[in-house]
């Protein structure tokens, strides 16, 4: 059975060849007559499954869509057919057509010739015009693929890294190291994988074609996962710099005293909550591009304390602790979270076959710009640094309030671009009448939002909450699930070397998780007494 064919929509078509109509023929007789895996590969089933809007919504974190760049791409078009409430879907993009066609709708093949339409019908339905239609895909150029790569890897975990050393020690800059190489390999796996089949494009297409709807299944849930605990970060980060600005800022509301992180975490919610509401989210993906350029900035305002003004480095620090490294490995893991973006960026590429250049240039930037931030960062405030490393910045110098406030604006621009998705996936879940609705809409992103307000003030651990998520989450998408999917896919045509390989990273992933997870929940328990 062709990929291409399964990801077809095959109700109300309008075909332009008569090799079209062919191809839907045999698609259908394919269904009846072959539902079993060819070509060393796993053919998805062809019911519907969850989630559906997968593809288009990650193309908000992966790809860059900003005039001032010259760079065209999919997201302003994706983004606004996603969040613009059409009073019918449209299905005639490769965009926007489901990942696995409805094989409730599919005829029985006796009947399927009487029953297709015309090829020169018209759709009941309205089509929208072209201006309206999502870009082409395949249009990121390499130098828009890097950058996307950039800005996915170099991210809030840069904040932590000196913390990582003072828990680590010195020598724990081996890890770093070590996960960057081995996240890079994983990730051209992911490539390979794509590379199987025509019809994979994105994360859980891969975990469906390895295991079925399980496999979908369950991908998807740890992804939506990583996003939704990236979004507690980030008003985390925005409470503990604002709180470090006025920490003696206090309300009593109600009967309730709310201390200064407290009421700034709130503070940070009631500002943010806006924009989760706004339907068409191209203006924050115009902003977000700035995410490299901001943590450049930041970077930056950490040497120029440094170096200009005066705070100079200091030699300090053990060489290697054990007893604290596994909070080391969660931190480090959360560093190299953005494979679940990946497989979209390899989908959007003019040349695909430059994709393993894009993957070695964005982790070794991301391990070069993450290595100089952790020596800098713990070599001027020692064993005092902090799990943000700008809480320990003296307020006094303008380049350590820069510092604070763009780590204010960055979750500002990207909160919503990163709710969006998983509030898109449980729209899907909801009866079609519901899903058109905009008010229904803003009650999923308003109870998404303030759910994450409920975890962040119930868990204000900035650090922990990171290694936790490093532990749990990022190795389970870095390291274990692309080696799984990659040994069950291509099964037979692997080299015995290669499969050795993904093994040690599969008993590696398996063993930083399980030691990373223990650890940040050990610790998240000793916070509470």
């Amino acid at each position: 059975m062709k990929w291409e064919e399964d990801l077809r929509p095959d109700n109300d078509v309008i075909f332009d060849t008569d090799d079209d109509e062919k191809n839907l023929r045999e698609l259908r007789d394919d269904t009846e007559s072959d539902d079993s895996p060819t070509s060393g590969t796993r053919s998805p089933s062809n019911t519907p499954t969850w989630p559906q809007s997968y593809r288009q919504s990650m193309d908000i974190l992966s790809n860059v869509s900003s005039p001032n760049f010259g760079f065209r791409s999919g997201i302003s078009g994706s983004v606004s057919s996603l969040c613009k409430r059409n009073p019918t879907p449209y299905m005639d993009s490769s965009l926007e057509r489901p990942l696995i066609p409805d094989s409730n709708k599919e005829l029985p093949p006796a009947a399927s010739s009487a029953a297709l339409p015309p090829r020169k019908s018209t759709l009941s339905r309205p089509k929208l015009s072209v201006t309206d239609l999502p870009p082409p895909l395949r249009q990121c150029s390499f130098s828009q693929a890097v950058l996307n790569g950039i800005n996915v890897l170099c991210g809030i975990g840069l904040l932590a890294t000196p913390y990582a050393i003072r828990e680590g020690g010195w020598l724990s800059l081996i890890l770093l190291f070590f996960f960057g190489c081995i996240s890079c390999y994983t990730g051209i796996l992911l490539k390979q994988c794509l590379e199987s089949g025509p019809g994979l494009k994105t994360y859980p297409d891969i975990g469906q074609a390895a295991f079925g709807k399980v496999g979908r299944l369950g991908i998807a849930i740890v992804l939506y996962t990583e996003l939704y605990a990236a979004s507690v970060e980030y008003l985390i980060m925005m409470s503990d710099n604002l709180s470090s600005f006025f920490p003696d800022a206090t309300m009593n509301f109600a009967g309730l005293h709310l201390n200064s992180h407290q009421l700034f975490t709130i503070t940070s919610t009631l500002i943010i909550l806006p924009t989760v509401w706004l339907q068409n989210l191209s203006l924050l993906s115009y902003i977000s591009v700035g995410g490299v350029v901001t943590t450049g900035l930041i970077a930056i305002c950490l040497l120029w304390v440094g170096v200009v003004d005066h705070v100079g480095f200091h030699p300090t620090g053990t060489a290697l602790d054990f007893a604290n490294l596994s909070v080391t490995i969660g931190i480090y893991g959360f560093c190299y979270a953005g494979h679940s973006v990946f497989p979209n960026i390899y989908s959007s590429m003019k040349e695909p076959s430059k994709f393993l250049w894009v993957l070695i240039i964005s982790f070794g930037f991301c391990w070069l710009l993450n290595m100089v931030v952790a020596i800098c960062g713990f070599l001027m405030f020692g064993d005092s640094v902090k799990s943000q490393f700008t809480l320990n910045m003296p307020k006094e110098y303008t380049a350590s309030k820069l510092a604070v406030w763009l780590t204010v604006v960055i979750p500002m621009t990207k909160f919503a671009l990163t709710i969006a998705p998983i509030a898109l996936s449980l729209e899907e879940l909801m009866h079609p009448a519901q899903r058109q609705s905009y008010t229904v809409s803003i009650v999923i992103r308003t109870t998404l939002t303030i759910s994450t307000l409920v975890v962040a003030l119930s868990f204000p651990f900035f650090g922990i909450v990171m290694s936790l998520c490093g532990s749990l989450l990022a190795l389970l998408i870095a390291l274990i699930f692309p080696c799984i999917c990659y040994l069950r896919i291509l099964h037979g045509k692997i080299p015995k070397l290669k499969i050795a390989v993904c093994l040690f990273t599969i008993m590696v992933g398996i063993a930083c998780t399980c030691i990373g997870t223990y650890s940040a929940i050990a610790r998240m328990a000793n916070k509470f007494g």
